[in-house]
C-alpha cells in the first residue's frame, strides 16, 4: 500500500521592523584601518546584491559611535553569550509568532492550529530549555500531547531537514499536520572586529521568521524526498561555534568554487541516487536556492549551468531581506508557492557546515 503524500501547504514570513543595512555599512566602514580595505568593501558592497536586512536591535547612529540605538553593542565591550541569549529568547518567539499569523486570516489560523499534531522547530542562533517550541505551543493554544521534534545547529540548511521531519510525520498518519518553525537572529551574534573578511560576512546576515503547514490535503507542493551530502573535503569551510562572546562564524571564500565544482559534477551524472534524481537540469522548472549570498548563488548557477532567470526568487529575497540562516529558503518557496503552475517540478537546495548540502524535490499541485 502506497503512502500517503505530504504536502507544504502554506508559509507564513516575518522579519523585524528594523532596517540595519545602510546603517552597519556606516559602521563597518569606520572599523576598517585603510582606505584600500574601505575601497574594496565598498566595492563588495555594491556587488552583494542586498538592499535591505533587518534586525530586533534598532541601528544607532555610527558617526555618533553607536553600533545599536539601545547600547546592547558598546564599543569596546560587547556582550557576552548569555547576554545575547537574553535577548534571542523573547525576541525570537515574538518574530516566530508573527510568522505563524501570517498563515491565514485568524478565523481560519484557529483552526487549522487546533489539528496540528506536530511541532518541528529549526534554529542555530539561540538555544533555551524550555525552549521557543513549548513557549509558542502555550501562546497559540495547541495541544499539549503534540510531538515536538527541535533540530538544532545545522546552520543554514536546517530548514531542509526540519521538512523531512514533517513529511515523515504525514506520511506515517494522514491526520497528520505539522508545524514547522525557521527563526534566526543572526543579528545577535555581530562581534567586534578589523577583519575585512569578517565584515564582509556580518555584511550577509540577518533575522527572519518562517512558519509552514505540512499535512495531507493536496495543496501546495507537494514533498517527494530528500536528500543530504556532506562534502568530501571542506569540513572547515563553513563552521559555527558556541564562544564566551556570541556564536563564531567563519565563511571562507573558497565556498563558492567548491560549490560550483560539486554542482558541476552532479549536472552531468544520471545516477538515480544523486542530487538530481537521474533527470537532467532541464526537468526541474523551480529551483529553490537558499540564498547564502551573491557569489553564493553565483557558483549554484555556474555549476548547474542555470539559465539568468532560474533563481530570481533566490536574489530576490537576497536583496529584500538578506542571508536569515535556516529561514532563508522558506522565504524562497514561500514566492513560488504564490504563483508556480501545477506539476512543475523544484529542488530545493541549502548548504550548511561541514561543508554539507540539502536537497528537496518537490511538485507543484495548486494553490492553498
Amino acid at each position: 500500500m502506497p503512502m500517503p503524500s505530504a504536502y507544504l501547504q502554506r508559509i507564513g514570513t516575518a522579519t523585524p521592523r528594523h532596517d540595519v543595512h545602510a546603517a552597519f555599512v556606516d559602521y563597518a566602514r569606520q572599523l576598517l584601518e585603510t582606505e584600500r580595505e574601505r575601497l574594496l568593501f565598498d566595492r563588495m558592497v555594491e556587488r552583494s546584491g542586498i538592499a535591505h536586512r533587518y534586525s530586533v536591535l534598532q541601528p544607532g547612529q555610527p558617526s555618533a559611535g553607536e553600533v545599536d540605538a539601545g547600547g546592547f553593542y558598546r564599543p569596546g565591550a560587547f556582550p557576552g553569550t548569555a547576554e545575547r541569549m537574553a535577548v534571542y529568547g523573547p525576541e525570537a518567539f515574538d518574530l516566530a509568532l508573527r510568522a505563524v499569523h501570517a498563515l491565514a486570516p485568524p478565523d481560519e489560523l484557529a483552526a487549522r492550529l487546533a489539528r496540528v499534531s506536530h511541532v518541528v522547530l529549526a534554529s542555530c542562533t539561540g538555544f533555551a530549555a524550555p525552549g521557543l517550541d513549548i513557549q509558542l505551543i502555550d501562546a497559540l493554544g495547541l495541544n499539549p500531547q503534540v510531538q515536538r521534534t527541535v533540530v538544532g545547529f545545522m546552520g543554514c540548511s536546517a530548514a531542509l531537514p526540519a521538512l523531512r521531519v514533517a513529511q515523515l510525520a504525514v506520511r506515517g498518519d494522514p491526520e497528520a499536520l505539522a508545524l514547522v518553525l525557521n527563526v534566526e537572529l543572526c543579528s545577535l551574534h555581530l562581534h567586534e572586529s578589523h577583519s575585512l573578511e569578517q565584515l564582509l560576512s556580518f555584511l550577509l546576515f540577518a533575522d527572519g521568521a518562517a512558519a509552514a503547514l505540512v499535512g495531507a490535503e493536496a495543496v501546495g507542493a507537494e514533498l517527494l524526498d530528500f536528500r543530504s551530502e556532506l562534502f568530501s573535503t571542506g569540513r572547515g569551510l563553513i563552521t559555527w561555534d558556541i564562544g564566551n562572546r556570541g556564536f563564531l562564524m567563519h565563511l571562507s571564500g573558497q565556498v563558492p568554487a567548491r560549490i560550483a565544482e560539486s554542482l558541476c559534477a552532479a549536472a552531468v551524472g544520471i545516477d538515480a541516487a544523486g542530487l538530481l534524481r537521474g533527470r537532467s537540469v532541464q526537468d526541474y522548472a523551480l529551483w529553490a536556492v537558499h540564498a547564502g549570498g551573491r557569489t553564493v548563488l553565483d557558483a549554484v548557477e555556474r555549476g548547474l549551468g542555470l539559465n539568468d532567470a532560474a533563481l530570481a526568487d533566490s536574489r530576490a529575497v537576497l536583496r529584500a531581506a538578506g542571508n536569515m540562516s535556516s529561514a532563508t529558503v522558506m522565504f524562497v518557496l514561500q514566492r513560488m508557492l504564490a504563483r508556480a503552475a501545477p506539476d512543475e517540478q523544484g529542488l530545493a537546495l541549502a548548504l550548511g557546515p561541514g561543508l554539507s548540502m540539502e536537497s528537496m524535490h518537490f511538485r507543484m499541485a495548486g494553490l492553498s
